[in-house]
């Protein structure tokens, strides 16, 4: 069987782009695939995760770290060939940098924490299995520039647009500033991850150079997300510098504008099991680029 009538005969358990339809599915995967004894958290912890789809750890990196992710960033932010490459998303208006990407693989410094115990042991816990890199980045939501993100699913975008199978994956972001509820933090429905919403539209050429500076393609139905807010209501992340959220795959989250003089930061990692690597997409025509999504499955930590 060639590739192409492969693709058109798997099962896809979670279609969406498909004709203007517009459906709420019930997920079909587990949420907490380990057990206590496969890593740090304790049985109360993975039940809250179960329950809302998100955990916070309020204080997983030491100020020493911060001080020093921030420099970090400075110091990609300034790097002229940082901020030429496509891996380096610049706000338009003001020509402050937004986010780079693919920070694991570009700074030795995020390489470390991507492959620290404190987060992988936390993902395999979670996901039941070895863990690799899908996806990182670093995130600055620079005050009075920083713009919002409009609601939505990652999953929803890593099945259509990265070939991610099923619901197996996890978010770790890790605050390099203190996260106040006026300053743009995250956002998230919880309980909202045990409901799959497919999508509207098809998936443009060349769709991630648009939605990773803001979603598009991908974002769910007005009516959806208001019956969605009356059934699960939102959770506003405030913490301080050096605490996290992980935060599932399906979590329906989003993110004010910051209006304020003082900015927001981050450090973003996904992880994906060994066991749910990419396959071709579900409903775009190509792949996105690996930094997007990555298809180096080698297991983190494990280097």
């Amino acid at each position: 069987m060639t590739a192409i009538a492969e693709k058109q005969h798997r099962i896809d358990a979670y279609p969406t782009r498909n004709d203007g339809e517009v459906k709420v599915m019930p997920r079909e995967d587990k949420v907490v695939w380990g057990a206590v004894g496969d890593g740090p958290m304790d049985q109360a912890t993975l039940d809250d995760y179960d329950s809302k789809g998100y955990l916070t750890v309020d204080r997983l990196v030491s100020d020493d770290e911060v001080a020093e992710f921030h420099r970090e960033l400075e110091r990609l932010s300034n790097d002229p060939k940082v901020r030429a490459d496509e891996r380096c998303i610049i706000e338009a208006r003001s020509q402050e940098v937004r986010s780079v990407f693919d920070v694991h693989r570009i700074s030795p410094v995020f390489q470390k924490i991507a492959n620290d115990r404190r987060v992988v042991d936390r993902a395999r816990q979670l996901l039941g299995s070895d863990v690799y890199v899908h996806q990182s980045r670093v995130n600055f939501k620079p005050g009075f520039e920083g713009k919002e993100f409009m609601w939505h699913s990652d999953f929803e975008t890593w099945h259509a647009e990265d070939g991610m199978p099923r619901m197996r994956a996890v978010s770790i972001s890790i605050s390099m500033t203190d996260n106040y509820s006026y300053n743009g933090p995250l956002m998230i429905m919880p309980g909202s991850h045990r409901e799959y919403v497919s999508c509207d539209g098809a998936t443009p050429e060349g769709n991630y150079r648009k939605s990773l500076v803001m979603q598009g393609a991908g974002t769910p139905d007005k009516e959806v997300l208001r019956e969605f807010y009356e059934r699960f209501g939102i959770d506003v992340l405030e913490g301080q510098a050096g605490g996290a959220v992980m935060f599932d795959s399906n979590c329906m989250h989003a993110s004010n504008g910051n209006v304020t003089p003082y900015p927001r930061s981050n450090v973003f990692i996904v992880f994906n099991s060994v066991e749910n690597t990419l396959e071709e997409p579900f409903a775009a025509p190509q792949p996105r680029p690996e930094f997007a999504g990555s298809h180096d499955f080698t297991p983190a930590g494990r280097r």
